[in-house]
């Protein structure tokens, strides 16, 4: 990341510009800083009075459990978003949270999160428009499983997961670097694992985009967006006028 902003603030100041004050209570909420490895369980599901975290660096996936042992993965998180935000309203957390690589995360509570709708309201404001863009990407996600195809499906994941990146500084969209595997990306996409390796050959051999060695790299965007009817409307990340 060439900025020097972490991912957090690049990503509330793509909605609103932040005045000095939300910058300093910005950082203050990030204070709280610890390092987690990969493959450790953050929040899980049924836990009670526990705190959230802002993803500060790495990347971490939400997920159920179902009673046979399967799992379908809610989201990826990467950069710059919120582990467990909404679960501090509730009496428990209603999903888990897996970390996928080393990471590195700032603990919040109720009680800053209160102080922080209390002293900053513009911050607060672009807080919560992180999460409702949260929120409006899970409903994206759920029309995917429900109408898309497994081709167009993996693609507009693939687009969509671009985007996000970009507006925190990693990769340009068309390329970026990607350490999930194909089995949690099979389960983000409700297939099989043997489904997602033959889905992304066919991409592949379409030359529309490669996903290898850690790397997402498109070689056709345009027909990628066209395929899947991907816009960026529902991620919201033009700056407010």
């Amino acid at each position: 990341m060439n900025d020097t902003r972490d991912a957090l603030t690049r990503k509330l100041q793509a909605f609103k510009g932040l005045g000095p004050e939300d910058m300093a209570m910005l950082q203050d909420l990030q204070r709280l800083r610890s390092q987690i490895p990969a493959g450790k369980e953050v929040v899980y599901e049924g836990q009670h009075s526990h705190t959230a975290y802002i993803l500060r660096q790495g990347w971490a996936c939400s997920y159920k459990r179902l009673r046979d042992g399967s799992r379908q993965i809610i989201d990826i998180q990467v950069p710059g978003d919120f582990l467990g935000l909404r679960s501090l309203l509730l009496r428990a957390s209603d999903h888990s949270f897996l970390t996928i690589t080393d990471v590195e995360v700032a603990r919040l509570d109720r009680h800053r999160m209160l102080e922080v709708f209390r002293r900053t309201p513009r911050l607060a404001v672009a807080l919560m428009w992180a999460a409702s863009r949260d929120e409006a990407t899970v409903v994206e996600h759920l029309v995917s499983i429900g109408r898309r195809g497994a081709f167009e499906r993996t693609a507009h994941f693939l687009l969509e997961l671009g985007e996000r990146l970009k507006l925190v500084g990693i990769g340009n969209g068309s390329a970026y670097p990607c350490p999930i595997s194909q089995s949690i990306l099979a389960d983000a996409l409700g297939m099989t694992a043997i489904h997602i390796n033959r889905v992304l050959r066919q991409l592949r051999e379409a030359r529309i985009v490669v996903f290898r060695d850690g790397m997402v790299e498109f070689q056709d965007m345009k027909r990628a967006a066209d395929i899947t009817g991907f816009e960026l409307t529902y991620l919201d990340q033009s700056p407010e006028s």
